[in-house]
């Protein structure tokens, strides 16, 4: 009896005096045909203990949900209408965020340039520390927002002592990996009003020596002495006859500097250098918002890369956009702190230290290596981490791969879609139930604090997007842009957490579709190429004309080469893609890229090469097997054996294409977009292989060369 006291003193608690809004009593009482409180006592004596428990054990878990689950974040905008279309603008969409029809510059009034975000930062931050970076198996070690800025007046005096001058027109080469002198030199030209031309060894040493020429750069700073000696080997070879300093942050010996010295290259540390710009201090010169502030050169997927043209307007109103959106849900301080290891040499990853040197927030750098990025997480414990697709889905994968038996997967996926169902209603969280007892290993794997996630550069799926929002627990916002218009042009709204679309127009910019006729979309049925107009839209190409212009139209609309389709809800869902497409020989065009994100999301597909030529009426493709599942898909179908074993196993091949061709039907692929053969390949696509860009997407020219043997017995054994 003592066991039923106590369960009916616990019901009776959690349902009559519970006040955070659990069910009634008596709607409980008549949901299960049970008389009210005046006979309750003698009802509840009549029933069996284990009856009984299972009462406790509700009411105790609704008390529980009700009283931990938090509200819904308040949508800026109605998530029904995000986007507004503009009068007179031939069809284009601005932002629902917005209360007029312009597009915004400048969220803070004393912030419209990369200096005054700086400057902003100092202050409210309350000079608190800035740039942090680790040794291994070392905690990190942090500089202060001032020592940072008397740093980089150090470098801008040097440079000014050197005989170069404060203004938009002077260029700088940086060649390093993500680290505090990346902003520290940043921050040395804003301060005079110079330019940063990013260089990263995924573009190649041809394409290196392409920009040191092109830029004119006789001045680069560089991580490390192995770069250094590329770069005086092409100054030998006289390749860059320009390059005239070299300023090297890592320690380096006596040979550097004198194999320089034969080539005319003036060689010095970093040290030397900001003390010579200590004891030749000059006052800082600031820019104007219209300023050049970086040249970005983009890896592109074919030719020389090409230098877009960023001034501080360009990335302040992308900065400005992104904190208009979440201003009222996501209020970044000096308490936060981001993990900076996506290339700086990218505009995505300049923006994310925009932002938070913006509200004087940490930004802890990755030891150099991504084999120890998580090792670095669980010491910095961010509260920031941008991603990119590529990350997902490992993280994705590895996830699911652990879950190895029946109930382990069951309990994961219905512990998930227990959290989609709050995520549909607007609800983040990690401190449910499910976050307690199965989400936080993940979330204790990212540091355990992180609130913000963004994603960003390519296409990522549904599937892994939702998972991963609901597992992680955070505001996690999925953009979509490109280089020349600085990095974002469209960002999903808070309280939108549905994936399958890469949110509205971003506050700074319109957007608008125009008809893309050879591939049948028309903007009339709201499908068509996407275009950008707004303060984030770059200036054009560094000495292209030519390329300007088949960006940039007369009107100053971008066009970006992606095709767009407005959703009935504002939002938009990028569909396909203009620029790869072709023809095969009986006129039918292709878009490749369409079709590949298809294929990628059968089980033991990891990655796909999508291939078709104009003399050949059909397609084929070169797939590299997921080896995390290979095995395991290929079991359930009855193959056994390794990796290797499974690629040469003709069956094997066959069932994955049967599984290829299943995922395109029921995408609604014509019959002449499916590929009718594939090859296996082991190896992954990769940057460092040649195959990728640093952006992760497909060189299709380096693929079709290097996998030309694959292609042709293809296509000569294949009978249709």
């Amino acid at each position: 009896m003592q066991i039923k006291e106590l369960v009916l003193g616990s019901i009776e608690s959690g349902l009559r005096d519970n006040n955070s809004g659990t069910m009634q009593a008596h709607e409980l009482f008549r949901y299960f045909r049970i008389p009210e409180f005046g006979d309750f006592r003698q009802y509840m004596h009549s029933l069996p203990t284990n009856t009984l428990m299972g009462f406790g054990a509700f009411a105790a878990l609704t008390t529980f949900w009700y009283a931990t689950r938090p509200k819904a974040l308040k949508p800026p905008c109605d998530l029904s209408m995000q986007s507004v279309e503009v009068e007179g603008t031939d069809g284009a969409r601005r932002s629902a965020i917005l209360d007029s029809d312009e597009p915004i510059s400048f969220f803070y009034d004393d912030v419209t340039t990369l200096y005054e975000i700086f400057q902003r930062g100092i202050q409210v931050s309350n000079n608190g520390p800035c740039l942090g970076s680790r040794k291994p198996d070392q905690p990190y070690e942090w500089i202060s927002y001032k020592e940072v800025e008397d740093k980089a007046e150090c470098v801008g005096s040097a440079l000014l002592h050197k005989g170069y001058k404060a203004s938009p027109d002077q260029y700088f080469g940086i060649f390093a990996q993500n680290r505090p002198e990346w902003v520290i030199i940043e921050q040395g030209c804003y301060a005079y009003s110079m330019v940063v031309v990013p260089l990263y060894d995924t573009l190649g040493n041809e394409a290196i020596t392409y920009i040191i020429n092109k830029a004119e750069l006789s001045l680069v700073f560089v991580d490390k002495p192995e770069k250094v000696n590329l770069m005086l080997e092409s100054v030998e070879n006289k390749l860059t006859p320009g390059l005239k300093t070299i300023i090297i942050m890592d320690p380096f010996d006596s040979d550097v500097v004198e194999r320089g010295k034969k080539c005319g290259v003036e060689i010095m540390s970093m040290k030397v250098f900001e003390d010579l710009g200590r004891a030749n201090r000059r006052k800082p010169k600031p820019p104007s918002p219209g300023d050049l502030a970086v040249i970005c050169f983009t890896s592109g997927t074919t030719g020389n890369p090409k230098g877009a043209l960023i001034t501080h307007r360009n990335v302040v109103s992308n900065c400005s956009a992104f904190v208009k959106v979440t201003e009222k849900t996501l209020q970044l301080n000096s308490s936060d702190s981001h993990i900076s290891y996506l290339p700086l040499a990218h505009m995505y990853e300049q923006l994310m230290l925009c932002v938070i040197l913006c509200h004087g927030a940490k930004i802890g750098f990755f030891q150099g290596d991504i084999r120890l990025l998580m090792d670095d997480l669980k010491m910095l414990q961010p509260t920031v981490f941008p991603v990119v697709p590529r990350l997902l889905n490992r993280m994705f994968d590895r996830i699911f791969g652990q879950a190895d038996t029946m109930v382990k997967r069951w309990i994961l996926d219905f512990a998930s879609k227990r959290k989609e169902a709050e995520l549909r209603s607007g609800i983040i969280r990690n401190n449910s139930l499910w976050d307690k007892i199965i989400f936080h290993k993940i979330q204790a794997s990212l540091g355990g604090k992180v609130r913000l996630m963004i994603t960003g550069a390519a296409p990522v799926s549904a599937t892994v997007l939702t998972f991963l929002r609901a597992a992680l627990g955070c505001q996690f916002y999925e953009g979509y842009g490109q280089t020349e218009c600085t990095a974002g042009c469209s960002l999903t709204v808070p309280g939108d957490w549905t994936a399958g679309h890469v949110g509205a127009p971003m506050p700074c910019n319109l957007i608008k579709l125009v008809d893309v006729e050879e591939m049948n979309y028309m903007a009339a049925k709201g499908e068509g190429e996407i275009c950008v107009k707004g303060p984030n839209v770059f200036k054009g190409y560094l000495k292209d004309p030519a390329k300007t212009a088949e960006a940039l139209d007369k009107d100053g609309w971008l066009h970006t080469g992606d095709i767009g389709k407005w959703l009935p809800n504002g939002t938009m869902k990028i569909i396909d893609r203009k620029k790869h497409i072709f023809k095969l020989a009986q006129g039918e065009y292709i878009a490749p890229e369409k079709i590949e994100n298809i294929y990628q999301r059968s089980e033991p597909v990891a990655q796909v090469f999508v291939h078709g030529e104009s003399l050949q009426a059909f397609l084929i493709a070169i797939v590299v097997p997921d080896v995390e599942t290979l095995s395991s898909w290929a079991k359930k179908k009855g193959f056994s054996g390794s990796c290797a074993d499974l690629c040469k196993n003709k069956d094997v091949k066959k069932a994955i294409l049967e599984d290829m061709v299943r995922l395109g039907k029921e995408a609604g692929l014509k019959p002449f977009e499916q590929v009718k053969g594939i090859a296996l390949h082991l190896e992954l696509f990769t940057v460092e292989n040649g195959l990728l860009t640093p952006t992760f997407k497909a060189k299709r020219p380096e693929l079709r060369k290097y996998f030309r043997p694959q292609i042709d017995e293809l296509y000569s054994t294949i009978k249709i």
